[in-house]
């Protein structure tokens, strides 16, 4: 398969008929060349539907100074992707008679989250999935590529984490309900207390998902390389630096690795009523708005429990959790339903300026936009 080609492979589920009419291939096919053209090494993106064929598309290649093409099914870190997954597993517990969303972090964890005005009697479970706790975030991470030569292999603890967001002051006081949220720290605070392969996932039933690629430990060392096939990851660094960042050591929730397919598969699962019960879901999708920041980047988009509801051009709004991470950003995005999915898998951060940011990140939700619209029934579904 030549670089840059586009693909219709059939999903497990697959029972024929043909793919959403006003969207297909080659509108697929423009969207990724169009993010490719942006800078981004390689792009890889998957249209699944409820019936019929899975739309694929690849641009760019897997390496540079290659014309190895980019995987079509390849894997990728997820990053905050995974904050949905966590989630999920926090719900499913929450059902089973585990945590409750409003136990705090002090019931589970005494005396973890404490210092420079930071209260773990004060923040619960709920406001953690929601980032509405106030708590700072001081994930490790480099600035340019010496530090990255330097730091790609430190490792650090859940505890080691939390500690150092502690060195910090609180951004704010944790949010009541229904309050524009704050940023908190990536990693569940109180989930270091399980720091096995999370068990929701082993448990849960989601037809013809692959269960391996969601065992990934929650915030747990995840090891340096990517499992094959998978394209190179580059960061573009403020210095205008290209450099190969594929070999490093996540700290965060960063450290799950998937594949588009499996992303898709994920949220169709997940909005399809087949991994939580209703009333959980509702909780889930219970959204307050994003702060100011993220309102950049995600226009009139709203928060819940480890899910983003944006809104779409054609009406109504989608379901997601994009992610970042050592070069890898992923976009995706799915009806409220589940019948309609999409994730974008981009191999190169454009960290050079907010506006080349702002440009890729555009880019790739009008991608997910187009493809959720010219579906069958897109729109209107929230």
């Amino acid at each position: 398969m030549a670089a840059g080609t586009t693909v219709a492979v059939r999903s497990p589920a697959d029972t024929g008929g043909a793919a959403a009419p006003g969207y297909g291939q080659d509108e697929l096919r423009r969207d990724t060349d169009a993010i490719q053209a942006l800078g981004v090494t390689g792009v890889q993106a998957r249209v699944t539907t409820g019936s019929g064929q899975d739309l694929v598309a690849a641009s760019g290649v897997a390496e540079v100074g290659t014309d190895r093409p980019v995987p079509r099914d390849g894997y990728f870190r997820m990053a905050s992707t995974g904050k949905a997954l966590v989630a999920t597993v926090v719900l499913q517990l929450v059902d089973e008679g585990g945590p409750a969303l409003d136990d705090t972090v002090d019931h589970w964890l005494p005396g973890l989250v404490d210092g420079n005005g930071n209260d773990g009697r004060r923040i619960t479970v709920r406001q953690l999935l929601q980032h509405t706790s106030g708590l700072p975030d001081d994930l490790p991470g480099f600035a340019t590529p010496q530090e990255y030569e330097e730091r790609r292999y430190d490792a650090y603890t859940p505890r080691q984490i939390v500690a150092r967001a502690m060195e910090h002051p609180r951004i704010s006081r944790p949010a009541p309900s229904g309050a524009t949220p704050t940023p908190a720290t990536s990693c569940s605070a109180w989930s270091s207390k399980r720091p096995r392969a999370a068990p929701g996932t082993r448990r849960s039933s989601a037809g013809s998902w692959n269960r391996s690629a969601w065992t990934t430990p929650t915030c747990r060392t995840a090891p340096p390389g990517l499992r094959s096939p998978h394209a190179n990851a580059y960061r573009v660094f403020p210095s205008g630096e290209r450099v190969d960042v594929t070999e490093v050591i996540v700290a965060d929730s960063g450290g799950y690795v998937s594949t588009t397919a499996d992303v898709n598969r994920f949220f169709q699962a997940l909005l399809g009523g087949e991994l939580l019960p209703r009333e959980r879901l509702a909780e889930m999708r219970d959204t307050v708005p994003v702060d100011e920041e993220m309102q950049v980047f995600w226009p009139d988009g709203r928060y819940g429990l480890g899910l983003v509801n944006r809104p779409l051009s054609c009406g109504g709004g989608y379901w997601s959790h994009e992610g970042g991470e050592s070069g890898y950003i992923t976009l995706n995005g799915a009806t409220g339903d589940g019948g309609r999915a999409v994730t974008v898998s981009m191999s190169t951060a454009l960290g050079d300026s907010p506006e080349n940011m702002l440009r890729q990140e555009q880019a790739a939700s009008d991608l997910v936009d187009r493809a959720l619209c010219d579906t069958p029934g897109g729109g209107r579904d929230t």
